[in-house]
C-alpha cells in the first residue's frame, strides 16, 4: 500500500500525494517512513527530504529547512520552515 505523504510550508502546500517511502532529515538523524509506521512526531534539521514514488525508485531530493515531522494514521505529513525543489538524483 502506499505512503500518504503531505509537504507543507507557512506559505503553501507543496506536495500531496501517495509515493512508497519518504526519508527524513530528523534532528536525532535521517529516518524512514513507509505505509503502516508507527505514529510518532519528530524535530527536523536543515538537508534533503528524499521521496521514493516506488520501491527502487530514484528519489527525487528536496530541501527542507527546519521543521516537525508527525507519523500518524493518515501518513506522514511534514512541516518545513522552507523547502527547496531539487531535481531527481541521477
Amino acid at each position: 500500500m502506499p505512503l500518504r505523504f503531505e509537504l507543507v510550508t507557512p506559505a503553501r502546500l507543496v506536495r500531496s500525494e501517495e509515493v512508497h517511502m519518504v526519508v527524513v532529515p530528523g534532528a536525532e538523524g535521517e529516518f524512514g517512513v513507509l505505509e503502516g509506521h508507527a505514529p510518532f512526531l519528530s524535530a527536523l534539521k536543515d538537508g534533503p527530504l528524499r521521496v521514493y514514488r516506488t520501491a527502487g525508485s530514484t528519489p527525487e531530493t528536496l530541501e527542507i529547512r527546519g521543521g516537525i515531522a508527525e507519523v500518524g494514521d493518515s501518513g506522514l505529513t511534514v512541516l518545513a520552515e522552507d523547502v527547496e525543489e531539487q531535481t531527481a538524483a541521477g
